[in-house]
């Protein structure tokens, strides 16, 4: 089903354009945007191994005892990958019909991006660091390996995500009345004299302790401080699965709707599997 809306998408989008695009346009964007050749297969392969390579050089970079000894070939990679992509962007732009519809769109943001650190480094040292983004340029597999049926268990992860926006801000509005409680009560327990020095450093322990991570580099020492800590802690752990409990029944009810609104032709029974096929009351087909 995925292959058929690919390929049908593709069609429509090289039928619409021949009326202003020439015939080496045409021929740049089947290789570019088209995932049903075997051109365009062969170059979305190769451009994935490329932002891969990438990427991979940027990180070896930010490793000194590697920086140190391979600093020059690193570097010219870098900008190797960095001409490469900026080439890559302006033909993308240069074979479709509406380029600044492209250059707005996300997949056009992201490989704007992608190449802009490197020139920033010019004038910014160290701004290339941020080349890690072209890791969304990733995004493209799902193209080349069909799996755009996977789109719409993300759609329903969104979904739920929206769904739960406003009892996940609540939830969080409480914690911060919690933390600032528990941070103010420190502050006055144990004061400057065992690290809590203000308010705001105190209320950065009650984050610190209440989300379970406790760096360690403020500690009560008071015996009354030491109680506050622990209920503090036991506060943490009553609370922190809250989140996910609500994100988790609002994509029950979003997959419940999903088996619901998916009736069967023949009897009309609802309640199917997402990836059933034919209904188990009567084995008639079901719709997509």
């Amino acid at each position: 089903m995925a292959d058929r809306r690919t390929s049908k998408f593709h069609v429509l989008q090289t039928d619409e354009d021949q009326g202003s695009l020439s015939a080496w346009q045409l021929e740049l964007n089947d290789i570019i945007f088209g995932a049903e050749s075997r051109k365009g297969k062969a170059f979305d392969v190769f451009l994935i191994v490329a932002i891969l390579l990438s990427v991979v050089a940027v990180m070896l970079e930010s490793v000194s005892l590697l920086s140190d000894f391979y600093r020059r070939p690193l570097y010219l990679l870098e900008w190797f990958f960095t001409l490469a992509f900026t080439l890559e962007y302006f033909l993308r732009l240069s074979c479709v019909r509406h380029p600044l519809k492209y250059a707005f769109s996300f997949y056009g943001i992201v490989d704007l991006l992608s190449i802009i650190p490197t020139y920033l480094s010019i004038f910014i040292p160290g701004a290339n660091t941020l080349l890690v983004i072209r890791i969304l340029r990733i995004l493209r597999v799902f193209r080349v390996l069909k799996l755009f049926s996977y789109m719409h268990e993300a759609e329903q992860l969104v979904w739920a995500m929206r769904s739960s926006k406003r009892k996940i801000l609540v939830f969080l509005y409480f914690v911060c009345t919690i933390v600032v409680v528990f941070g103010s009560i420190m502050y006055m327990v144990e004061g400057p004299a065992n690290g809590f020095t203000s308010i705001p450093k105190s209320i950065y322990w009650a984050i610190v302790t209440l989300t379970t991570v406790g760096y360690g580099d403020v500690t009560p020492s008071t015996a009354f401080g030491q109680m506050i800590a622990s209920a503090t802690m036991i506060t943490g752990y009553a609370i922190i699965a809250v989140p996910t409990g609500i994100y988790t029944a609002e994509l029950t009810q979003a997959m419940r709707a999903k088996r619901d609104a998916r009736g069967c032709i023949g009897c009309g029974k609802t309640g199917h599997e997402l990836d059933a096929d034919y209904c188990r009351h009567c084995g008639h087909e079901l719709p997509e």
